[in-house]
């Protein structure tokens, strides 16, 4: 019997995402196997690999991209350094899912953009979440009418890590902050459920002197068309929530665990129409297994990517637009 043709990633680092979360998944998903980890201390990068079955360790992220039998690398670094990896990933024939957000600024992203088409290769922001079978259903929901037509979505991402001393997420230069991190979500699901992009956004931000100024919290609004109204909140320094709500004319979508889809708990959600709210249950898998098996299917089966890096870079322009909003203190009009 022939062995299935997997994908052979390579991991730039040793993020807790990576380790936790992207590289497990990639190992239990049906087309990829995780090959090398680099890190720029390569005894953590061996201990990874041994610690993960992974055969290879490199001690720097320049050997990931001139190992000629690595096919795609994961890019889990700080915000500040996803453009120049990516392009330099580009540069040298691999395709690359990069962790979200993709850049610092939509200017950022579309020069990341563009080099990947430059150079033939695969360009996926990592946002694990939309592969889940559940939004699938969600969109079908949303689709049939059975709520009516949307009058608002409500999202939240928040959990309190503020004594983490350390924290990349922490450095104003490298992208910290509570939008970049966990806003991202919130504007991600909202542009994929309206189909359609923001005209206008408002937020308010909670930037903190013992965080070097990152938005520690933000809560925002995105104004779309027909009058609808998208209201989110994000933090870093509260308790933990992420959840979903749709609501429709007739009828509301609620998500409990929006974003976070663990495969030894429920993924299911609520709708409620007509008057009575039923529980509609969601097949329970690794979303991580799944966003890696949709960049395979691009490289070795010529499927077009779920979701284009366009939409990546259009994301980032809202996010972009949202710190602004919350530094400036002002509505900002796209």
């Amino acid at each position: 019997m022939n062995s299935v043709q997997k994908l052979r990633w390579g991991i730039l680092g040793s993020a807790n995402i990576a380790i936790g979360s992207v590289i497990p998944g990639l190992q239990q998903s049906e087309l990829n196997e995780v090959t090398a980890i680099a890190s720029r201390d390569l005894d953590k990068a061996q201990q990874t690999a041994d610690k993960l079955g992974i055969e290879k360790a490199y001690g720097s992220y320049e050997a990931i991209l001139e190992d000629g039998s690595i096919d795609a690398v994961y890019i889990p670094l700080p915000n500040h350094l996803h453009r120049e990896w990516t392009i330099r990933a580009a540069q040298a024939g691999k395709h690359i899912l990069c962790e979200k957000p993709l850049a610092l600024t939509e200017k950022e992203a579309l020069e990341m953009v563009e080099a990947c088409a430059d150079a033939g290769v695969h360009l996926a922001e990592a946002f694990m979440y939309r592969h889940h079978p559940r939004y699938d259903q969600i969109r079908e929901i949303i689709a049939s009418g059975e709520i009516g037509e949307i009058r608002g979505i409500h999202s939240t991402f928040s959990f309190n890590n503020s004594g983490s001393s350390g924290n990349v997420r922490f450095r104003k230069e490298w992208g910290g902050g509570a939008l970049y991190d966990i806003g991202c979500y919130s504007i991600s699901a909202a542009r994929l459920l309206l189909v359609q992009e923001p005209k206008a956004v408002t937020v308010i931000g909670m930037f903190s002197p013992e965080h070097d100024q990152v938005d520690m919290m933000a809560s925002g609004l995105l104004e779309f068309d027909n009058h609808v109204g998208v209201t989110f909140d994000s933090s870093m320094w509260a308790a933990f929530r992420n959840t979903l709500e749709v609501l429709g004319s007739d009828g509301i979508i609620e998500v409990p665990s929006a974003y976070i889809a663990r495969q030894d708990s429920s993924s299911n959600f609520f709708v409620t129409s007509g008057g009575e709210r039923r529980e509609v249950e969601v097949q329970q898998v690794n979303h991580y297994a799944l966003q890696g098996d949709d960049m395979a299917r691009a490289v070795l089966q010529g499927k077009e990517l779920r979701f284009a890096p366009s939409d990546a870079a259009a994301n980032m322009k809202v996010l972009e637009a949202c710190l602004r909003s919350a530094e400036e203190r002002t509505r900002i009009t796209l």
